[in-house]
């Protein structure tokens, strides 16, 4: 948590530099949801993730390195400096996007959930995607889909009650986004995504269901994106005391706090994990910065095919 947040913060001093340019969409705020989910996973396991990507693949693993030199558009990064903010990918560790469609991850989710069922490989697909989406035809055919055929998929909705600007009441007639899901027929609950202890909980609850063949699962994480929905959004559409409550509930001092009381951690180790996280930050930005750009040459790779030989 604390990796993505120092990670999210310098982005937005970068961004705000001009060092990097393009959409970029931070994740700050959030971090509870994708450290909780992502725990509950294993290595081989699928993640589908949203535009708001950066804390999901971190979570997963993904080095800071290369996904801040995808940042800079450098060839070092994970899609070659092609894909930029939203479009992180690291099929190593199974992580399959950065989708800049608002939904767009969830079929690509629900195909790979039916490869594994079709081959029995145990494994889990867990799609991540905000309250935007669930108004999307998307989620709901996916949905359709996944709990007629029992796919092994889990169904993580980030609802951090905006879609772009737009006001989840404003957006949903009902709500209860958990409670229109289990209208499929799958399991479904809210969390509280501002507690990284509820939402581990919650996430290997749905996980190991299933795992164990319980078919789809849905968890609607209630969270708070701190940040403006991107940095080209001016922010108009909620107050500064709406987000100054928010911040009371920081997910990141919460779980420090609730450690200190605990006895897990005190200020020492605390200090030590963060000066670990913003070096580890530091230290991506300065390969981002020295890494090379792709050859003007190979501007045509991965778009048209190569040219035959002559026979």
């Amino acid at each position: 948590m604390l990796l993505v947040r120092h990670f999210e913060e310098r982005c937005f001093e970068l961004y705000s530099g001009r060092e990097i340019r393009g959409f970029l969409h931070l994740y700050t705020g959030e971090e509870a949801v994708a450290a909780g989910v992502t725990a509950a996973l294993a290595p081989d396991d699928a993640v589908v993730s949203t535009y708001r990507d950066h804390g999901h693949a971190l979570a997963r693993g993904v080095p800071a390195d290369a996904v801040m030199a995808e940042m800079f558009g450098k060839a070092t990064g994970t899609s070659g400096g092609r894909g930029g903010s939203m479009h992180i990918f690291d099929v190593s560790r199974r992580f399959y996007g950065g989708n800049a469609i608002v939904g767009g991850g969830l079929p690509l989710a629900a195909g790979l959930a039916l490869a594994d069922r079709m081959r029995d490989t145990g494994r889990v697909t867990c799609c991540f995607f905000g309250d935007g989406a669930f108004a999307e035809g998307e989620f709901h055919e996916t949905a359709n889909l996944a709990a007629l055929w029992r796919l092994p998929l889990l169904l993580a909705c980030e609802n951090n009650l905006y879609a772009m600007g737009t006001k989840l009441a404003h957006e949903h007639a009902v709500t209860d986004l958990a409670l229109r899901a289990a209208s499929y027929g799958m399991p479904a609950w809210s969390v509280d995504g501002m507690d990284a202890t509820a939402v581990a909980l919650a996430a290997r609850q749905a996980v190991d269901g299933v795992r164990g063949g319980g078919g789809p699962y849905f968890l609607e994480l209630r969270t708070y994106r701190f940040r403006a929905h991107s940095m080209y959004d001016p922010d108009r559409y909620r107050s500064k005391e709406e987000i100054a409550r928010w911040r009371t509930r920081d997910p990141v001092t919460a779980l420090a706090a609730r450690m200190r009381v605990d006895g897990e951690l005190d200020d020492d180790a605390l200090k030590k994990l963060e000066d670990l996280a913003a070096r580890e930050v530091e230290d991506a930005v300065e390969a981002a910065r020295a890494a090379p750009e792709e050859p003007a040459a190979d501007l045509l790779r991965h778009v048209v095919s190569p040219a035959e030989e002559p026979a």
